[in-house]
């Protein structure tokens, strides 16, 4: 079992940045896969940015140039790296992993874009 602890929303203004960290905690050796995914207000939820154990990203074409994964193998930590942010992409972001078994969602945290 995994456990996902997301952190860092927060209201910012539009052109803003925000950091946000998802640690993970458990059986952490198993992951081999993991991710940040966001879902606004009466929309599905939507796949922002992932990356793998060997260092793979990709990210979604509206974030593209704007938005960064990164991780920390020794703290077990991922990170989704927010910037020229714009109002739709406020929503409430999901941090993801997989150990290739089982998928693991943390419980959101709230990025809200406004002026």
């Amino acid at each position: 079992q995994v456990q996902l602890v997301e952190s860092g929303g927060g209201l910012v203004q539009p052109g803003g940045s925000l950091r946000l960290s998802c640690a993970a905690s458990g059986s952490v050796h198993a992951i081999n896969f993991m991710g940040w995914f966001r879902q606004a207000p009466g929309k599905q939820r939507e796949v922002v940015a992932t990356i793998t154990t060997g260092g793979t990203t990709n990210y979604a074409d509206s974030v593209k140039g704007r938005f960064t994964i990164s991780r920390d193998s020794a703290k077990n930590t991922v990170y989704l790296q927010t910037n020229t942010l714009k109002f739709e992409d406020t929503a409430v972001y999901f941090c993801y992993a997989n150990d290739g078994l089982l998928e693991y969602w943390g419980q959101g945290t709230q990025v809200t874009v406004s002026s």
